[in-house]
């Protein structure tokens, strides 16, 4: 129970790896709220942690909106008095994007919206209720904001985004007692990648790129955001850890 008494908000918490961390904090003893788009598998998401005998509420955000992550935030507060993790976690992934000449302006705005100004309303809306008693920022980036891939670039950039806000972040928030880490994932499997299991080639190409020939579990990454967001983790700040079992490490 090592978030006994601790409050966490968990973005894009309805699926994936938001929905494994949302339960794995809960069975620590942190008060999770659950903060999805989809109101409905979020709410079936706090529904079975309550059901598992822990503590846990949904709240919407649309994380492309300020004023939902500010309101997501006050509600955190105005309920439980205090606010001490905020994953941000939230995003998508692009799939069946074109290259950078025939890129439309429009589908890279909205990932730039999801993924890189959703991680920085967050940063921003979470700071200013943690900085009277520190707390700890955790951002989802990827080992795309490393490596490079085909028909990605706006994937690229906005995870690139959330490590160098991470980094600058953490730099600004040491005063109030705040860390801000972020977790670089390889290829996990969730819902986001269903689509690429009906080709075999495609596939076996994703496993291939991970040094152990498999894809990661939603589990094992919410293990590494638990182990962050706790105090065993209290002298690290500023960086993205990958969990990517190599896959950013070496050339396929």
């Amino acid at each position: 129970m090592r978030f006994q008494g601790q409050v966490a908000i968990v973005t894009g918490g309805a699926g994936g790896i938001g929905q494994a961390s949302a339960r794995l904090l809960a069975s620590q003893g942190a008060r999770v709220i659950v903060a999805d788009l989809d109101a409905t598998a979020g709410e079936a998401v706090a529904a079975e942690i309550r059901e598992a005998g822990y503590e846990a509420t949904f709240h919407p955000v649309d994380v492309s909106v300020y004023e939902q992550v500010e309101a997501l935030v006050r509600y955190a507060v105005d309920t439980y008095g205090q606010l001490d993790i905020m994953f941000n976690n939230a995003g998508i992934f692009g799939d069946g994007l074109q290259n950078v000449i025939d890129l439309p302006i429009d589908v890279y705005k909205r990932m730039i919206s999801i993924n890189q100004d959703g991680v920085f309303y967050g940063i921003k809306a979470a700071a200013a209720a943690m900085k009277e008693r520190g707390g700890v920022i955790i951002n989802t980036a990827s080992i795309y904001a490393y490596i490079a891939d085909k028909n990605q670039l706006p994937y690229h950039a906005s995870k690139a985004a959330v490590v160098g806000m991470t980094k600058a972040s953490a730099l600004e928030l040491g005063r109030y007692n705040i860390r801000v880490v972020a977790i670089a994932p390889g290829m996990i499997d969730t819902g986001l990648i269903d689509a690429w299991r009906e080709d075999e080639r495609v596939w076996n190409t994703i496993q291939k790129a991970h040094m152990r020939r498999k894809l990661g579990t939603a589990e094992q990454v919410a293990n590494v955001v638990a182990f962050l967001a706790s105090d065993e983790a209290s002298f690290l700040n500023g960086h993205a850890y990958f969990v990517d079992d190599g896959a950013a490490s070496f050339k396929r």
